[in-house]
C-alpha cells in the first residue's frame, strides 16, 4: 500500500491489468470485420491515424488523472472541481450498465465450453425429430451452427415483445460468471491483479496456437490475402474514418472509469506517458494479430464451402451429360463448363449450362460473408471449427480464449463501479460492496436470460456502450483543456510527464499540447455528431429470428423499447449536468464546494 491505498504488486501487474481490460472481445470479432469491409490493409491508415490523434491522448489523460489524484472516477473529477463530479458518476453508471450485458456474453462462453467436451460437437450435426425419422426442419433451413446458437443456446423468441420464460441453462451460466467475478475481485486488486497474469496472457497463447494451426489449413492464404489486400479507394468514404475512430475509442475502454480506477493504485510519479503508449500499441497489435488468425481460419471455411459447392455442381453435370466419375475435377471445372455447354444428352437433347441452374461458387463471396460480434464467434467461426480435425479441442481453446478476454475486461468494468463508490467513504467492506454490486447485477441480468435476452443485449450494447461514452470522454478532455486549463493540468502532472530534456521529449511534449486540447476533442465531436445523425436517419429496427424460416427478418422496435433505449442513454449522461446543478445549489445555500487543488 502507498499512503493507505492499495497498490499493484509491480508495474508489470498494472500493465497486464490494463492490457486485459483494453483487449476484449471487440479485438477478436469487430476489428477483423471492419478491416475486411473497408479495403483490408487500407483500413490500417485511418485506424493508425485515429490511434495517434485520439486513442493515445485520451488514454494518457485518464491514466494521468487517476494516478495523480489516486481516486476513482467520482473522487478524481470532484477533486478537479465539485461541478465535475457528474462526469465520474456518469462513468460509473456506464460501467454498471455495460457490465450487465457483457457478463451475459461470458455466460454464453461458459455454455459453449460445457458443450465442447463431446465428440462430435453438438453443433456439428442437426438433431432428429421426436420420431427419429428426419432432421429438425428449423436446423435444415438455417444450418447447424445457427440452430445451436439460436435454439439450443438462446432458445430465442420471434420478437422482443415475446419475452418467454427464463432459459435456465443461460441463467446458471450467468450466476457462475458473476460468482467468478466476485471471487476473483473479493480482495480488490490484490486478488484480481494476480488473475490478470492469466487473463492477459492466455489469449495470446491461444491465438498463437490457432495461427500455427490455421496457416497449415488449405485456403488460409486466401483468407489472409483477402483481409489485407488494400483498396485505397475506400479512404474517400467518411464512414471508414468514423468507424476507425469509434473502434479505437471503444477498444481502449475510454470513458468507463476503469482506466482511472486502475491508475489510482499506481505510485504518483510513475511514467504514465510510457504506460499509455505500451498499452495502446499492444491493443492495436492484438487487433491486427487476431485478424490474421481469424481470416486464416475463415479462409479454410470458405475453401470448404467452395469445394462443397463445386461437388454439388459436378454431380449435376456428370448426371446430366452422362460422364464417368472423375471426369470433372476442381482443376478442370471451368474448362469443362465451356466444353459441355450446349452438349447433348443420351436423348440427343442439347442442354445449356444456364438451364441447369448451377450454384454460383466463389471463394471471395464466402470470405465476404464474414460477420462481426456474436455472429462471428458463435456461428461463423464454429462452422470452421467443426470441420477441423480434433474439433472439440479447438472449440474448448477458442471459447476459453473468449472467456479469458471477457473476464479481463469485466475486472476493469466492475472496478469502474466499485472503486468510486468505495472512495466515497461508504462504511461497507470492499468484499461486501463488490458482492452487493455483483448480486444486483446478476438480478437485473435476468432480463438477458429470457428468450428475448439476445435482443436486450443489443439494446444495452447500442445505447449504454456508445453515445454516453462519447459524451463523457468529450467532457473529460474539454474540461481539462479549456475549463480547468491545460497549463494548470501540466503543472499538476509535472511529476508524471518526463521533462523536455531532448528532442524526442520536446516533440512528445508538443504532441500532447496539440492533440489533447484541439485534435482529440474535434475528433470526438465529429464522431458524436455522426452517431447522432445516424441514430436519427436509421430506422429503429432489429433482426428477429423466425424458426419457420430458419433465418432473421428485420422489424421495428416497439415504442416502449425505444423509450427504454432513450432512458438508458439519459441515465448515463444526465449526471453530468445534474452534478453541476447540485453543487451550484449547494454553493448558493452557503455550503463550501470550492475546488480542491489538483
Amino acid at each position: 500500500e502507498e499512503g493507505g491505498r492499495p497498490a499493484w504488486d509491480n508495474q508489470v501487474q498494472f500493465l497486464l491489468a490494463c492490457i486485459a481490460y483494453a483487449v476484449g472481445l471487440g479485438n477478436i470479432w469487430r476489428f477483423p470485420y471492419l478491416a475486411q469491409t473497408y479495403g483490408g490493409g487500407a483500413f490500417l491508415i485511418p485506424y493508425i491515424l485515429m490511434l495517434v490523434f485520439e486513442g493515445v491522448p485520451l488514454f494518457l489523460l485518464e491514466l494521468a488523472v487517476g494516478q495523480r489524484l489516486r481516486q476513482g472516477s467520482i473522487g478524481a473529477w470532484t477533486k478537479f472541481h465539485p461541478y465535475l463530479g457528474g462526469i465520474g458518476i456518469g462513468s460509473m453508471v456506464v460501467s454498471f450498465m455495460v457490465g450487465l450485458y457483457y457478463n451475459t456474453i461470458i455466460a454464453w462462453c461458459f455454455w459453449y465450453i460445457c458443450n465442447s467436451f463431446t465428440d462430435p460437437l453438438p453443433y456439428a450435426k442437426c438433431p432428429l425429430t421426436d420420431n427419429n425419422t428426419a432432421y429438425v426442419e428449423e436446423c435444415q433451413n438455417s444450418g447447424v451452427t445457427d440452430y445451436f446458437w439460436y435454439r439450443d443456446t438462446l432458445n430465442i423468441s420471434p420478437s422482443i415483445d415475446d419475452t418467454g420464460g427464463i432459459v435456465w441453462w443461460v441463467l446458471i451460466c450467468l450466476i457462475l460468471a458473476w460468482t467468478l467475478i466476485w471471487v476473483t475481485m473479493i480482495k480488490g486488486i490484490e486478488s484480481s491483479g494476480k488473475a490478470m497474469y492469466v487473463t492477459a496472457t492466455f489469449p495470446y497463447l491461444v491465438l498463437f496456437i490457432f495461427l500455427v494451426r490455421g496457416l497449415t489449413l488449405r485456403g488460409s492464404g486466401e483468407g489472409v490475402t483477402f483481409l489485407f489486400t488494400p483498396d485505397v479507394s475506400v479512404l474517400s468514404n467518411p464512414q471508414v474514418w468514423l468507424d476507425a475512430a469509434t473502434q479505437i475509442f471503444f477498444s481502449l475502454g475510454l470513458g468507463f472509469g476503469g482506466v482511472i480506477a486502475f491508475a489510482s493504485y499506481n505510485p504518483k510519479k510513475q511514467n504514465c506517458q510510457r504506460d499509455a503508449l505500451i498499452i495502446a500499441l499492444t491493443n492495436s497489435f492484438t487487433s491486427i494479430f487476431a485478424s490474421i488468425v481469424i481470416f486464416a481460419i475463415l479462409g479454410y471455411r470458405a475453401t470448404l464451402k467452395y469445394e462443397d459447392c463445386l461437388d454439388g455442381n459436378i454431380a449435376v453435370l456428370l448426371d446430366t451429360y452422362e460422364k464417368p466419375d472423375g471426369y470433372i475435377t476442381y482443376d478442370n471445372y471451368a474448362e469443362e463448363l465451356i466444353k459441355l455447354n450446349g452438349s447433348t444428352n443420351w436423348q440427343g437433347t442439347s442442354i445449356t449450362i444456364e438451364s441447369l441452374n448451377l450454384s454460383s461458387c466463389d471463394v471471395q463471396t464466402y470470405l465476404a460473408e464474414a460477420s462481426q460480434g456474436t455472429g462471428l464467434a458463435f456461428i461463423v467461426f464454429t462452422e470452421a471449427i467443426i470441420n477441423m480435425p480434433g474439433s472439440p479441442v479447438w472449440s474448448v481453446l477458442f471459447f476459453m480464449m473468449l472467456l479469458s478476454l471477457g473476464l479481463g475486461s469485466m475486472f476493469g468494468t466492475v472496478e469502474g463501479v466499485v472503486t468510486p463508490l468505495f472512495d466515497l467513504g461508504l462504511k461497507v467492506p470492499k468484499p461486501i460492496l463488490t458482492g452487493i454490486i455483483c448480486l444486483i447485477s446478476c438480478a437485473i441480468g435476468l432480463i438477458f436470460c429470457t428468450r428475448a435476452g439476445n435482443y436486450w443485449v443489443d439494446i444495452f450494447n447500442n445505447y449504454a456502450g456508445s453515445i454516453p461514452l462519447l459524451v463523457i470522454a468529450f467532457f473529460e478532455i474539454t474540461v481539462i483543456s479549456w475549463a480547468y486549463g491545460l497549463k494548470k493540468f501540466e503543472k499538476s502532472m509535472v511529476d508524471i510527464l518526463p521533462p523536455r530534456s531532448n528532442i524526442f521529449r520536446t516533440a512528445s511534449y508538443w504532441y500532447w499540447r496539440v492533440t489533447i486540447p484541439v485534435i482529440s476533442p474535434l475528433l470526438l465531436l465529429a464522431v458524436f455528431i455522426y452517431y447522432l445523425y445516424d441514430s436519427i436517419i436509421t430506422p429503429l429496427t432489429y433482426k428477429a429470428w423466425q424458426a419457420e424460416l430458419g433465418g432473421e427478418i428485420e422489424i421495428y422496435y416497439p415504442d416502449y423499447v425505444v423509450a427504454i433505449s432513450v432512458l438508458i442513454t439519459l441515465l448515463c449522461t444526465l449526471w453530468i449536468p445534474l452534478g453541476a446543478i447540485y453543487h451550484l445549489i449547494q454553493r448558493y445555500r452557503g455550503k463550501n464546494t470550492l475546488a480542491i487543488d489538483a
